[in-house]
């Protein structure tokens, strides 16, 4: 649970901090706290991120999908286009986050599909849709992160290949 081996990036991605020896599977995931929630992301590009977390395990005390989870679903997939939009000289820093909870959810596996809303030098805002395994949707959220330079002892903290 919350392996990223089965991650899609564009070669060119690939290549370029792959040259820096940085390991893109542990770089793209939600840490920690991703791994105990099940966060796997299937697909990432500046342009769409999709990952997929499961409900069991991550529920509150009614039996639903609990919010917070969904916002650690959000925030990775939102975290991601903005640090692939940002390349290889930025970190993205989550500055807002807005969840809007549509409806419960007791069971399966929820996916959420990040796009982009402004792309811009020194921010990037994703909206992420959060749908159940019949396709409707569970939560809206927004992402702003702010698109920081790498400064000399941000590159310790990169995980290496």
């Amino acid at each position: 649970m919350g392996e990223q081996q089965h991650v899609k990036f564009p070669q060119e991605v690939i290549d370029e901090y792959a040259a820096l020896g940085v390991d893109l599977v542990a770089l793209f995931s939600a840490g920690h706290l991703g791994t105990r929630l099940g966060v796997q992301i299937v697909e990432a590009s500046a342009d769409r991120v999709v990952g997929t977390m499961p409900v069991e395990g991550n529920t509150q005390p009614y039996g639903l999908l609990h919010g917070g989870a969904s916002a650690v679903l959000a925030e990775t997939l939102g975290s991601v286009g903005s640090m692939l939009h940002g390349g290889s000289s930025k970190i993205a820093v989550g500055v807002d986050l807005n969840c809007t909870h549509h409806r419960g959810v007791r069971s399966g596996l929820v996916t959420g599909v990040a796009t982009p809303v402004h792309q811009g030098r020194s921010t990037a805002t994703y909206e992420i849709v959060i749908s159940d395994e019949e396709g409707r949707r569970v939560c809206t959220a927004r992402l702003t992160c702010l698109l920081r330079d790498v400064r000399p002892g941000d590159a310790a903290n990169i995980p290496a290949t």
